[in-house]
């Protein structure tokens, strides 16, 4: 697979191809790398906060808009579909007409996509601008990458990668905090306006400084039947991981999806050897360093984004901590993500990706680990010690799993490089959650009959159970207005008891995905199309 590529189509005023970037006196600042950074770690900002932001926001709307529980369901689930979907198609349309474009665009339409969704007066409107922030987030992100990639050369790309991570990282873990705030303090609909005024710095951050970076060969033309395929396919896959834990794995519908996932990237990856100019060239995959990447980045967010799902679970129903102070005990992951990933930017360009790669997944086992260990009677100082240990083990594979897959891959295919990165993210994140959601609902399931009977409680019928199951798998004690307070006492003991129990479980299966990526680690190297091809000059 040849990488080596040319830089052409620079804007006036910008850098001439190949040349210095816009350091060099009398071109203003126009495609200076540390000034694009910052304007694409604006508009990523952004998306990140918006990814953990909204779940705050979702009982006032649901009070405010008279939504039911499977309307809440999807305001999350139309934009997570949205994104997903359409993130490796935005990647290759960046590519092909100019990630500067495509950045724009998809800022601005974000934007104005949040601000609808704060006019909004029916959940319908909602749900329907959720997906057009979802396909206007799915065009920004491949787009900041591939705008890295082709901006800072080889010696300086961890560390801007680093610092984009620090930004996801950091935007993640706050939006929680953020979001009570707003939520608590104005209305539900200052979390969607809030994007608004990001949104217009970015973009005229973006009209200033982004140059319009793009590779000799860059493509000319689009594969539609690749498109048509990789997107039916993505959709079967997260529709059937969105949908499992409400079906059943065992249910018939939810196997339909996944047999029809399959059996769409199988099509798919046939339709892509016949093509001229495929969506994915396949031999992209040939470069075991890049698979290695995507494999890493989907085992990273099944553990990260699975195993943290039920925290927030833990601290705001069994430690009974308000959605911001919630937020400000996840402070140590933040805090030590944001410290953590331009030093492993700076480490991997030193020492390569694969001891920081294998040492943060490790890091990552023995959080989870630890993690298994919490209890309800658990006190701050041992919850930061293992948040803390998290955030220094995510904070290396996030850089370097993303340089990895971004690097060795050609300069004319960096947007759907960074669409792949993106991607294998987001199904992670679900395959974690169904995944571990399953695991705890089954714990649940199998314990709290026993730990009923245990505790001397009034025997329930099957659907007392079933719907006490139901509270207990998100840590909510089963109590009946009216419950006397020893019987609520024991009732609320008997819950956070099987709860933790469950957290236990899927915690310690989370370590294990982790352990596992500590072995795919080894297989990463250094990006060797970022060394060939970033021909921007010193910075």
């Amino acid at each position: 697979m040849t990488g080596q590529t040319t830089i052409d189509k620079a804007e006036p005023g910008g850098s001439a191809p190949g040349g210095p970037s816009g350091a060099t006196p009398g071109r203003g600042l126009r495609g200076h790398p540390w000034f694009t950074l910052f304007t694409v770690a604006v508009g990523v900002m952004m998306v990140a906060l918006d990814g953990t932001i909204v779940a705050i926001a979702n009982p006032a709307i649901g009070r405010d808009l008279g939504a039911t529980w499977s309307d809440l369901q999807w305001i999350t689930n139309a934009y997570f579909l949205a994104l997903a979907v359409s993130l490796i198609t935005a990647g290759k349309l960046g590519d092909r007409f100019g990630h500067r474009q495509t950045f724009l665009i998809g800022v601005a339409g974000f934007a104005a996509s949040s601000a609808a969704i704060g006019l909004s007066d029916g959940i319908t409107a909602v749900i329907v601008f959720r997906v057009f922030q979802g396909l206007f987030g799915a065009l920004l992100m491949p787009a900041a990458l591939g705008l890295l990639r082709a901006t800072f050369p080889a010696e300086k790309l961890n560390m801007a990668i680093g610092i984009w991570g620090m930004v996801i990282g950091a935007s993640t873990a706050g939006g929680p905090i953020l979001g009570g705030v707003l939520v608590e303090h104005v209305n539900w609909q200052s979390v969607f306006f809030i994007n608004v005024p990001v949104g217009v710095l970015a973009v005229v951050l973006g009209v200033w400084i982004l140059l319009d970076h793009r590779a000799e060969n860059a493509p000319r033309s689009f594969d539609v039947l690749g498109i048509a395929l990789l997107s039916a396919a993505m959709f079967c896959l997260v529709w059937a991981l969105i949908k499992a834990p409400e079906w059943g794995w065992g249910d018939g519908y939810t196997w339909a999806f996944v047999f029809a996932s399959i059996a769409g990237f199988g099509a798919f990856a046939v339709w892509e050897k016949k093509v001229g100019e495929p969506l994915i060239p396949l031999a992209l995959f040939r470069s075991v360093p890049l698979s290695a990447g995507v494999v890493l980045m989907v085992l990273m967010a099944i553990a990260f984004m699975g195993g943290l799902f039920f925290v927030t679970f833990y601290l705001q129903n069994v430690h009974g901590l308000s959605p911001v102070d919630a937020g400000l005990h996840l402070l140590p992951l933040t805090g030590m993500m944001i410290v953590a990933s331009p030093l492993a930017g700076a480490m991997i360009t030193k020492v390569g990706p694969r001891v920081p790669l294998a040492g943060g997944m490790a890091f990552t086992a023995l959080a989870m680990y630890g993690m298994s260990t919490l209890d309800k009677e658990t006190g701050s100082g041992a919850m930061s010690l293992w948040f803390a240990l998290l955030g220094l083990g995510l904070a290396p594979v996030m850089v370097g799993a993303t340089e990895v897959i971004v690097g060795n891959a050609p300069l004319e295919l960096s947007g759907v490089a960074g669409g792949l990165q993106q991607s294998a993210m987001q199904v992670g994140g679900s395959l974690g959650t169904a995944v571990l959601g399953a695991v705890m609902a089954s714990k649940v399931d199998h314990d709290l009959a026993d730990n009923w009977a245990d505790a001397g409680l009034p025997k329930l019928t099957p659907a007392q159970l079933e719907q006490a199951e139901q509270g207990v798998q998100q840590g909510v004690a089963p109590v009946a207005e009216g419950t006397p307070a020893p019987i609520a006492e024991k009732i609320t003991d008997v819950a956070h008891d099987t709860f933790v129990s469950g957290m236990s479980l899927a915690s310690l299966v989370a370590a294990g995905v982790a352990a596992v990526a500590v072995l795919v680690a080894f297989l990463a190297k250094r990006g060797e199309n970022a060394e060939a091809g970033a021909g921007v000059g010193h910075i």
